[in-house]
């Protein structure tokens, strides 16, 4: 059976221990390709943390931030998708995966998303507020509401992407029309 830590800063750590974690703060930690399979995380906050290439396998994340963290090359896709729900802040999440993920609402704020898949995932109504999205991946993806107004270097096919009532800038609108070779200026 695995441990329960309730209310607890974890401060400079780089051991994991599987576990339900509730309402735990973890900073300055480095679980750089850990095993996090099957822990819980629910109302947690990774604070300046390295959870670069983990294995998320059935991890339950409801409720947890991520702030000013290196999250590179992890499948979230892997996550426990029931109640799943997370947000990130001042994140590099380079090489990361959402595949078929349910984002319905998530904020992603100030982040490095770059060459990210998030293929036939749903992310309607979520907020990409001043991300970059180099080489991020759209393909079958549920867009609706999305917020791309502030978020730069996309590009998102509208032949193969659901994007009714999407929000971007006008200065964004290339990366909307990248597959038809044309020039704006």
């Amino acid at each position: 059976m695995s441990q329960e830590f309730y209310d607890i800063e974890f401060i400079e750590i780089d051991k994991f221990t599987i576990g339900e974690y509730e309402n735990c703060v973890f900073k300055n930690c480095s679980f750089k390709e850990k095993r996090l399979m099957s822990s819980r995380f629910i109302d947690c906050l990774f604070d300046n943390c390295d959870l670069s290439m983990v294995n998320m396998s059935n991890v339950v994340l409801k409720d947890t931030k991520f702030k000013d963290c290196k999250i590179i090359g992890t499948n979230f896709h892997d996550c426990n998708d029931f109640l799943l729900s997370f947000d990130f802040e001042n994140c590099i999440l380079n090489l990361s995966s959402f595949f078929k993920l349910e984002l319905r609402g998530m904020n992603f704020k100030d982040c490095k998303l770059q060459d990210v898949e998030f293929s036939e995932s749903n992310l309607g109504n979520a907020i990409f507020n001043n991300c970059d999205l180099n080489g991020a991946v759209f393909k079958n993806s549920r867009l609706e509401g999305t917020d791309f107004t502030s978020s730069f270097n996309f590009t998102i096919d509208p032949e193969i992407n659901k994007i009714r009532n999407a929000k971007f800038s006008k200065f964004g609108l290339s990366g909307l029309l990248d597959k038809y070779d044309i020039v704006i200026s």
